[in-house]
């Protein structure tokens, strides 16, 4: 706590035998995680019955004294105590790795915000990130891929080696810093599916005579599964005993989610080993396969956790589910008297966009935005309230396929770990959402003086313009809803006392106006400046264009040109197509379209076939831009050319027929197969000279 307040620019507190802050151990105080908290005018008294509420008593100490801006702070009781066991974070590690030193900063930022679980996925088809000495393959060839597309080789041509995994000393020493700070680290190790890196490092353990050799680089659900054989179970035996000497957590994550079934339909030994079971049901061979490495772990002391397909099958009445296909999962659990952990997707899956702003980092489409998670339901009217108690945590999910950055990392996690860290401490009837929205600058203010990033896009101010009369008609929003929009249209910079937006704003061509976010006297994100011209109602950004459809829509980072600038597309990977409505075509003589390629690496399995273009008549296709209507005749068709060997970002432009009023633009491209997926990023309408 005495380094916290340090490092917010608090006093320097020092230890002494009789200080003006005193903490002690009450066992009278009922909860490990509870605490008491007294602050008067003789001084500050912290007790709890554990060292994990006199950790948490201190952290809210520190969260008041970060928060006085005179050296004071006022007088308060504060009786305090979690709603949830379990408060989680998942991380990724697997699809992108992140450095030990990135983990333990994750640690410090959920140990400030009461968070006391790591969920840490360290194996998947794209990687294994664990070393196990009896099987040194599963870092030498299973912690490394080549990426998809152009980012897949160097400048000289050369494949890219892509990965990493942790050390056993620097896994040892997160888990020991987690325990200083009271956070579980709990090892995700996914079987019988998402084993594509463990089987290309052997691929005696797979399910098909044609193993994979490399982890893949595709995203989606691949269909290599351990095989049933006695083998594999004492391979995955070994590396358990190695986990649990990792970790001491008394959970152990086996994962057990998305296990197409198909290898093993094909597979004789899996035939052989349902008729040695007398089963006839797939579903009931992994419940069998989950119930034995469930029993191994159990015969250690420690309880498996796994996704909610492990109710498909038999499992141990000691498993813990997590459900993530919404929370049916865990109302199934719960009515099974299994604990549960509610980790619904999308609302708790945070590599979902927080905002529609086109300036949202790489990730799902579908906003999941703070006030999304905060005012989630974590008490299901499907259960009554003997059941409820089975519900025993709350966890966010970060999954890495798009999130390549640790800066991407700290976006997509902040604020929203800390929505889910007060959803699962504070009691449904005490949660208020303004209340939370009125706190969070102060949060926001602790991150800066610590040097933490976060999410500062749903802050900015977003706007739209319209021409009417000589003059731009300006509609500004905040996706975050915290605070108001105060602006100047003098070229000053906007502050407390500057005038709010109300809804209205009608400028002279020429005019600067600079908007900016505010809660009380403190600024909201760094604020946004536009300087009123006709060309702003001429130009659209895909984020700001609707979607033709949504069946997975994705925020994409393209391979980058030359120069390795890597722009975030917009679209629907199944129907990359876009509608500009409404767009003014008075004088307009042609049209300037930014446009990139994604790869496509996305393993969709039959739903390949959905995806489908319209024939190119050039060799590298083309951009079509048809009028009013996504079905009626194309009116603009600009040859993509040159842009076919840049990996980047390209311009290219085309004459558009003369036209007068507003139309819908309705965008596409031609191409004779998915991959490169082709992206617009912006188009120009382009008057007359």
């Amino acid at each position: 706590m005495a380094e916290l307040v340090a490092r917010t620019g608090g006093p320097k507190l020092v230890m002494a035998k009789s200080g003006t802050i005193r903490f002690r151990r009450d066992p009278s105080i009922q909860g490990d995680e509870a605490y008491h908290l007294r602050v008067t005018s003789a001084g500050i008294n912290i007790s709890a019955s554990t060292d994990i509420g006199l950790f948490y008593g201190a952290t809210t100490l520190w969260q008041l004294i970060a928060g006085s801006t005179d050296g004071r702070i006022g007088a308060v009781s504060i009786d305090d105590a979690p709603a949830f066991a379990w408060r989680g974070v998942m991380l990724d590690s697997a699809r992108h790795f992140q450095p030990a030193a990135y983990i333990k900063q994750l640690i410090d930022r959920m140990a400030m915000d009461k968070l006391n679980v790591l969920h840490w996925h360290l194996t998947d088809d794209q990687a294994w990130r664990i070393p196990i000495d009896k099987y040194p393959r599963l870092i030498s060839v299973g912690a490394w891929r080549q990426p998809a597309g152009a980012a897949g080789f160097d400048a000289s041509g050369k494949p890219v080696r892509y990965g990493g995994f942790y050390t056993k000393a620097e896994i040892r020493d997160i888990v020991a810093y987690a325990a200083a700070r009271h956070i579980t680290v709990v090892p995700e190790i996914e079987m019988p599916g998402h084993a594509t890196a463990a089987i290309a490092a052997y691929p005696r353990l797979g399910s098909t005579a044609t193993p994979p050799t490399t982890p893949t680089s595709s995203w989606g659900v691949m269909y290599n599964l351990y095989n049933t054989d006695d083998a594999t179970f004492a391979f995955l035996a070994d590396v358990l005993d190695e986990v649990l000497e990792l970790f001491p957590s008394r959970y152990i994550h086996v994962g057990g989610d998305e296990a197409v079934k198909d290898q093993w339909i094909a597979d004789p030994r899996a035939a052989a080993r349902m008729k040695t079971l007398g089963i006839t049901d797939y579903e009931q061979l992994q419940g069998w396969y989950i119930a034995r490495i469930g029993d191994y772990l159990a015969k250690r002391g420690r309880k498996l956790v796994g996704w909610d397909e492990i109710l498909d099958g038999k499992v141990p009445p000691s498993a813990t589910v997590m459900s993530w296909r919404g929370i049916d999962g865990a109302i199934k659990a719960a009515k099974a008297g299994h604990d549960a952990i509610l980790a619904p997707s999308p609302d708790f899956y945070i590599d979902h966009i927080q905002s529609e702003s086109d300036d949202e980092p790489p990730g799902r489409g579908g906003v999941m935005d703070w006030k999304h998670i905060y005012t989630f339901d974590v008490a299901p009217a499907a259960l009554t309230a003997m059941e409820r108690k089975y519900l025993t945590g709350v966890q966010v999910n970060l999954w890495t396929e798009h999130v390549r950055t640790t800066a991407y990392a700290d976006r997509m996690l902040w604020p929203r770990a800390a929505a889910l860290a007060e959803l699962g401490w504070t009691p449904t009837r005490r949660r208020d959402w303004s209340g939370f929205a009125a706190r969070l600058p102060a949060e926001f203010a602790r991150y800066r003086r610590l040097g933490f990033a976060y999410n500062m896009t749903p802050l900015e101010p977003l706007a739209s313009f319209d021409a009417e009369d000589g003059k731009l008609t300006v509609k500004l929003r905040q996706p975050a809803g915290v605070g108001m929009l105060r602006y100047t249209t003098d070229g000053t910079t906007p502050v407390a006392t500057s005038p709010a937006y109300d809804g209205k704003l009608t400028l002279n061509e020429g005019t600067k106006l600079r908007v900016r976010a505010f809660a009380g006297a403190a600024a909201l994100g760094m604020g946004r400046d536009w300087t009123m011209a006709t060309a702003l109602i001429r130009t659209r950004r895909a984020g700001e264009m609707d979607l033709c459809t949504s069946a997975v829509s994705l925020r994409l980072e393209d391979d980058g040109a030359t120069e390795g600038v890597r722009r975030v597309h917009w679209g629907d990977i199944f129907h990359p197509c876009w509608i500009w409505k409404q767009a003014k075509l008075d004088g307009i003589a042609s049209l300037s379209a930014e446009v990139g390629q994604v790869p496509f690496n996305f393993s969709i399995g039959a739903d390949l076939a959905k995806v489908v273009f319209d024939k190119p008549r050039t060799p590298g296709g083309e951009l079509e831009v048809r009028l009013d209507s996504c079905t009626g005749p194309v009116v603009v068709s600009i040859p993509l050319g040159a842009a076919t060997r840049n990996s980047g970002v390209s311009t290219i432009a085309g004459a558009l027929p003369q036209r007068t009023g507003r139309h819908d633009l309705c965008m596409t491209f031609t191409q004779s197969g998915p991959d490169p997926l082709w992206m617009l990023d912006r188009l120009t309408l382009v008057p007359a000279r």
